[in-house]
């Protein structure tokens, strides 16, 4: 067998889910400058950002009307991720 390389190898256990979040999450207003964790909803493909980026804190650069831009530190980087409202959450602090 060839190895694979896909967009969600290794990922098993990382997208397990128990049950689908309710609406509440999809119905939160975001702002710019807003901290946010990056949650993946793995019932939902679309919008999805790379796995390397599930659990991290990133700050609210742009909304749109599907999705919001994130700026994620990591490492020594900071990485520009799209990803839509599912996948993303309030930070409580």
């Amino acid at each position: 067998m060839p190895h694979h390389k896909g967009f969600k190898r290794k990922t098993r256990h990382l997208l397990k889910t128990e049950a689908k979040p309710g609406l509440s999450r999809l119905m939160v207003e975001y702002e710019v400058g807003q901290k946010v964790v990056v949650d993946l909803e793995p019932t939902q493909n679309k919008g999805m950002p790379h796995r390397r980026f599930q659990g991290k804190v990133g700050i609210i650069k742009e909304v749109r009307p599907r999705a919001v831009v994130v700026d994620v530190p990591i490492g020594d980087k900071t990485k520009m991720i799209i990803a839509r409202f599912e996948h993303v959450k309030p930070l409580k602090e």
